[in-house]
Parts: structure tokens; C-alpha cells; sequence
């Protein structure tokens, strides 16, 4: 059975991905679009996958729980259009899934959700871009280090994921932990965005930080970031074996329409399969002093692409276009007045009338 980080293939040095089949490959809408795709999904000169032969244990297209194929409650004919794949990004391996035709479209999910938070928006989305949903570092069924959870490392390896689909450039939607990587992705590498979306987050040294003692409802829906900075011995430990407590209650406190009980089990299941996912979940969250110091360096430097900043009106609301602001000179606000802070899954169709006009110079 396919676990949360599955053990490497033991002898191949391209793992990017496995094709099901040749002819699979050569009807794909998006397999061969470009020379630097093919490289990615490792062919030989015929353009026979690379990987064809690998055993079981080391599928480059994975099955099973946190894939395409295992994930539950999909928008009808899901499958048909995407399909999961493993990606060799620099020395790290990570899981996205990609479906679609047209210019690449990057979606970087947020806390404590996977590529799955983007099922409802992914298909239409996919009539007019090749859509890649990853799982960040430590997440899903991403390779899941010990470091390198900080901003600045988790946009190189969101670069280093597109280098190996052959996408020089690309736009993003980051929203949650997904918004800062954007932010510092656009910061550190311009040239790669041709603009992006972010949405429902704070930058850790651009947002002017809240004071310690807040109002009781404000306070549910923050105390989980200080929670999740602490050391394995208190978070990890209170946590584990107590999965649906802890994140049930995230989930609970951040809507605006609560999501339905089977999606916010799904995604518990996963934080609960391995201590390794569990311990990932925090990366991001211990890592914000490192994130914090580049984000002073960053924000030395205004953005001036293209940026739609998107708030829940439950949520953050122009909280998100407020942060921006401060770092970039071409903002626009979009507030989705229903929603609370899961806007994908609470309000998907009014997302996707957000997205489509800004995304439309970018389609063409």
C-alpha cells in the first residue's frame, strides 16, 4: 500500500515521471508539449518512458491515498484529464498533479491541506491551462527533509518543479503557507512569473505583526501559528493519536461555511498516516524566523507583475490585498463575502469568476 512518503526508486537517477504507457504518452493532451517536458518524465531517444520498468515500490505515477487516483468525492471525470506524478525537483521529490492544455499554471496549496484543497477549480481551470497542483515540501506525498521548510527554499523548490516540466515561465496561485511562497518566489526570481494570485495568508515580516493577547474569536483562529513553531516534544507529542481534535478544530474555526465532515476526515487521515507527515505539517510554521529575515531583505524590492490578492469576507478579507500592498505596486482586491478562509472548497465557483478575467491576458 503506498504511504505518505514512499520509499525512492533504487536505481534510476531521473524519477520525474512514469508514463502508464507509450501510447498513453503520445494522446496525452499535455505529455510531450514541450523538449524540456520530455526530459522531465525521463524518455529515451524513442520516447519510451525511462521509468517503464520500476517495481511497485517505487511508481513513479503513485497510487493509493493522497494521489489522484486514491482521493475521494472528485469532480466527475477528474481522472480522465489528471493524473498524479512524481517530479524530481533538484535532490527533493515532489508529488503534483497535472492535467490540462494551454500555459502552465502553478496552484501551491496551504495549512494543513495538500493539492487536493484545488479539486472543485482544477477542471475548468485545466480548459484553458496546464494546471499543476503540488504538494509542498513535508506535505502530501512530497519528499518530506528535515529542513529547508523556510520561504525562500520552498519557492526554489516550486522553480525547480517547473524546470523539470520545461516551464521557464509560468504564473502561480498561492494561497495560506502557498501565498508567502509566491510572494518570495516573485521576489527572488521575477523573470519566472508572468503574474500570480494569493490569497487568505500574512507575510511573516511584511504583515505588522498582531499584539500577543487578541479578542477570543480572533484568538481561535490565530493561536495555531505560535502552536506550530514549538519543538516536537510539545506540539507533535500533544498532537498525535489527537488528529481530529486539533485539526478538526482548525477547520471548524476558519470557515465561513464549514467544509463537510468526510473532506475534513480525508484530510486528517493523511496528517494521521506517518509521524513524518505529522512533523511536516509544522515545517513551515518553525522555519519563520528564516522566513521572517529574508522577507526584510525581500520587501527592499517592490513587486511590480500583476497580483490579485483574495480574501474570504469571513476570513482575512482585504487583509490579503493590505499585506501586498506593502511589497508590490500592481495590486488588485477581490473579497468572496460568503467565504471564510477555505476559498477554494467553500466557494469554488466564485473563485474561478475571480481568477478568470485576471488570468486572460496571461491565457492568450
Amino acid at each position: 500500500m503506498t504511504t505518505e512518503n514512499p520509499p525512492h526508486p533504487p536505481s534510476l537517477t531521473r524519477r520525474d515521471f512514469l508514463a502508464r504507457s507509450a501510447a498513453a504518452l503520445s494522446v496525452s493532451p499535455f505529455a510531450l508539449a514541450t523538449a524540456g517536458y520530455a526530459n522531465a518524465i525521463g524518455t529515451d531517444p524513442m520516447g519510451v518512458p525511462a521509468a517503464a520498468a520500476s517495481t511497485s515500490a517505487g511508481l513513479q505515477t503513485p497510487e493509493g491515498p493522497g494521489s489522484a487516483s486514491g482521493a475521494p468525492h472528485l469532480p466527475k471525470g477528474f481522472n480522465d484529464t489528471f493524473t498524479s506524478r512524481y517530479v524530481n525537483a533538484g535532490e527533493l521529490r515532489l508529488h503534483a498533479v497535472i492535467g490540462g492544455a494551454g500555459p502552465p499554471l502553478l496552484l501551491v496549496h496551504g495549512w494543513p491541506q495538500t493539492w487536493y484543497q484545488w479539486r472543485l477549480v482544477m477542471p475548468m481551470l485545466a480548459r484553458d491551462f496546464q494546471v499543476i497542483a503540488v504538494d509542498q515540501r513535508g506535505i502530501g506525498l512530497s519528499d518530506k527533509p528535515q529542513t529547508g521548510y523556510d520561504a525562500g527554499s520552498q519557492a526554489k523548490d516550486m522553480v525547480a518543479l517547473m524546470d523539470a516540466l520545461g516551464h521557464q515561465r509560468f504564473a502561480m496561485i498561492g494561497f495560506d503557507t502557498g501565498m508567502p511562497i509566491a510572494y518570495a518566489l516573485a521576489s527572488d526570481q521575477p523573470e519566472r512569473l508572468d503574474r500570480m494570485v494569493v490569497g487568505e495568508a500574512v507575510i511573516t515580516g511584511v504583515t505588522p505583526s498582531p499584539p500577543l493577547l487578541v479578542p477570543g474569536p480572533l484568538n481561535k483562529r490565530l493561536w495555531h501559528i505560535a502552536f506550530n513553531r514549538l519543538d516536537a516534544e510539545v506540539n507533535e507529542a500533544l498532537v498525535r493519536g489527537r488528529e481530529q481534535i486539533y485539526f478538526g478544530a482548525e477547520y471548524a474555526a476558519s470557515a465561513g461555511t464549514p467544509l463537510p465532515d468526510h473532506i475534513v476526515r480525508y484530510y486528517v487521515e493523511r496528517l494521521a498516516s506517518t509521524p513524518d507527515a505529522l512533523r511536516g505539517s509544522f515545517g513551515s510554521y518553525r522555519a519563520i524566523d528564516t522566513s521572517i529575515a529574508q522577507n526584510q531583505q525581500r520587501k527592499t524590492r517592490r513587486l511590480t507583475l500583476p497580483i490579485l490578492a483574495i480574501g474570504g469576507g469571513k476570513a482575512l478579507g482585504e487583509g490579503v490585498a493590505g499585506t501586498m500592498r506593502l511589497v508590490a505596486d500592481n495590486v488588485q482586491s477581490h473579497i468572496i463575502p460568503e467565504s471564510g478562509h477555505w476559498v477554494a472548497e467553500e466557494a469554488p465557483e466564485q473563485l474561478l469568476s475571480a481568477l478568470t478575467p485576471f488570468l486572460a491576458p496571461y491565457r492568450k
